[in-house]
């Protein structure tokens, strides 16, 4: 395996937003490894993935306990990668990593206690060999445990010097506030919010997550800003063989209806009136007002992730524009969190 050194010109190609009030600062694409990083990916696939996005200058690896498959499978993939070709460059990474889903079996091998979110550290931090992950989210709201508690093990883990930053994912407007009132009042900030925002799930606005956090100087990274591919020329022609609607995954093939097919047509041409790919304008429409601070990116292949970086060529819209992707993206149900935003029991 040849020796990777990372391109010379690598931050030229790519621009960073403050995160909130914090002095921390995000690319404007990020790459997540919640799909395509488990035990079913090649690994000369997942490393070329990797060091293509901090060739591009995207320099934010987000991770959680449970990606996979095998759930741990990511995080020891990116451990490998750390070792092999990132190691030289771990104070320029910004690698996060989360808790909040099933990962063991048992009654603490999941949600948001104080036992679970600190072993799940701990665990994440072992599989990626690291001594510390720069933030560490709750990765849902868990309505059967305090928030005090969850949010005090959030405390702990930093206080530790396990994680820099804390953060949230998938927690509404008024959980938000509760859960940054109370990591204001330990000391340790509530830095970034992680929620699912894309042009067919605009749930954070309706919400007012989206003023929430501009409010409260929390920083925001959105996930699925492609909707899980569907905001792409994957799926213009049909269900292709080996795509993420095939795998079982967390895109079903019900969610490819004529109707989103139809919206996706219209918005495709808007793109390339635009200049763009469709998933170049799909991630500039998340990143268009200064709202979110960061999108975050799967890719399967190298190519993706640099059709993606593209996007910050142009992030500006006109109001005709706009008024254009309002008309033609009907939105779909693919908000896949809504259960934790809503607060639903664990039943």
């Amino acid at each position: 395996m040849s020796v990777y050194r990372a391109a010379e010109d690598r931050y030229a190609r790519m621009i960073y937003r403050r995160c909130g009030a914090s002095g921390l600062k995000l690319p404007a694409i990020s790459l997540g490894l919640w799909h395509n990083f488990g035990d079913d990916t090649p690994h000369a696939v997942k490393r070329s993935i990797c060091t293509t996005a901090f060739d591009h200058g995207i320099t934010h690896f987000d991770l959680a306990n449970n990606y996979g498959p095998e759930p741990g499978a990511a995080e020891a993939a990116f451990g490998e990668i750390l070792r092999s070709d990132f190691a030289p460059y771990r104070d320029e990474l910004l690698i996060s990593s989360k808790a909040g889903y099933l990962m063991w079996p048992g009654p603490y091998g999941e949600w948001g206690s104080r036992k679970y979110l600190v072993a799940s550290c701990d665990a994440s931090l072992k599989r990626m060999g690291l001594d510390y992950v720069d933030i560490f989210y709750s990765h849902r709201f868990d309505p059967d445990t305090p928030l005090e508690e969850t949010m005090g093990a959030l405390d702990f883990i930093v206080r530790s010097g396990r994680a820099l930053y804390a953060g949230i994912s998938s927690y509404n407007s008024a959980r938000t506030r509760e859960a940054a009132a109370i990591l204001r009042d330990l000391g340790t900030p509530c830095v970034i919010h992680q929620p699912s925002y894309n042009i067919l799930n605009r749930w954070v606005e309706r919400d007012g997550l989206k003023d929430t956090l501009q409010e409260l100087g929390i920083g925001s990274i959105a996930f699925t800003p492609l909707a899980q591919g569907m905001l792409t020329r994957k799926y213009l022609n049909g269900i292709p063989e080996g795509s993420r609607a095939t795998q079982g995954k967390s895109l079903s093939q019900n969610m490819i209806t004529p109707r989103a097919i139809e919206s996706i047509r219209a918005l495709t041409e808007i793109a390339e009136a635009r200049g763009q790919t469709l998933a170049q304008m799909a991630l500039a429409w998340v990143l268009r007002d200064g709202g979110i601070t960061s999108a975050l990116i799967g890719a399967s292949r190298p190519e993706q992730v640099v059709d993606c970086a593209g996007a910050i060529g142009n992030l500006d819209f006109t109001p005709e524009e706009l008024a254009a992707i309002d008309r033609c993206a009907s939105e779909e149900d693919i908000n896949l969190w809504a259960r934790s935003t809503q607060e639903e029991d664990h039943t």
